[in-house]
């Protein structure tokens, strides 16, 4: 099932993945206001659990980006994180995908359809509009961090330059080995906001169709328990693969690889 378009606010589009994003997103907020809205130095609740999350967090990057990266970074890094993460879970929420328009019993006072035709809510992680989005921006911000960390220049020869100390006689080949090394390292650059889109769209999306196949397949729906449980560990799993991914692809551009 695809995202659908539901309505139109000011001549755009809005489709049941962005509103299932606004619910998110304004949830998150809230949340976020309540627990910090009398913050103490001796944390309790769930300030307490929020602090854990970004301490856990930021340590986690901290093991592989340089400090000054984790700062520049943490804060995109740890949204596509919890975003994502919350994303996938939702769609596993009872209703999300089942609830809509469609053909169905015209009498009754609750009213049932026979088939959904256009969900009301969907989860933002399976529309690949909202995956590609956020692929674009980590590759807007990873090329920003880049040259904040190396300087344009210094990009340039982080991509192309000639790795380690060799002997220099062997200088001409090894530039010329290098450039085509970087030429393949500016097209892996290209692809990566694509890779991440595909990745988590495709496990996502995936995942959901498995679902409604298997609900489908004998009465009561039995058959998808166990593919439900499977999808909750797919969910985290993709977030952190995700976020995990996003790390690697920064330390190979904010890194000093010759220092080591």
């Amino acid at each position: 099932m695809e995202a659908q378009h539901l309505f139109e606010v000011l001549g755009l589009p809005i489709t049941n993945s962005i509103i299932m994003t606004w619910i998110i997103l304004i949830g998150l907020v809230i949340f976020v206001k309540l627990t910090t809205k009398q913050i103490t130095m001796v944390p309790s609740g769930a300030q307490n659990f929020i602090e854990a999350c970004v301490e856990g967090l930021e340590q986690f990057l901290g093991t592989f980006l340089e400090k000054k990266v984790v700062q520049w970074s943490f804060p995109v890094l740890a949204t596509f994180f919890v975003f994502i993460l919350i994303s996938n879970l939702f769609g596993l929420v009872p209703g999300v995908g089942s609830i809509g328009f469609g053909d169905g019993p015209a009498e009754g006072f609750f009213r049932s359809v026979h088939h959904v035709e256009k969900a009301l809510f969907r989860p933002p992680t399976a529309d690949a509009n909202m995956t590609i989005a956020m692929g674009i921006i980590f590759f807007v911000m990873n090329m920003y961090w880049a040259i904040k960390y190396n300087g344009f220049i210094g990009l340039i020869k982080h991509v192309f330059g000639v790795k380690g100390t060799p002997p220099k006689f062997l200088y001409p080949i090894m530039f010329l080995i290098f450039i085509g090394v970087g030429a393949i390292e500016i097209v892996s650059i290209g692809i990566r906001p694509i890779a991440l889109a595909a990745r988590l769209y495709g496990n996502i999306y995936g995942g959901e169709s498995v679902l409604t196949i298997m609900l489908t397949m004998v009465p009561g729906g039995f058959a998808a328990i166990p593919f439900y449980f499977l999808e909750l560990v797919v969910a985290i799993v993709q977030a952190a693969v995700f976020l995990i991914l996003c790390i690697a692809f920064t330390a190979t551009l904010c890194s000093h690889s010759e220092e080591h």
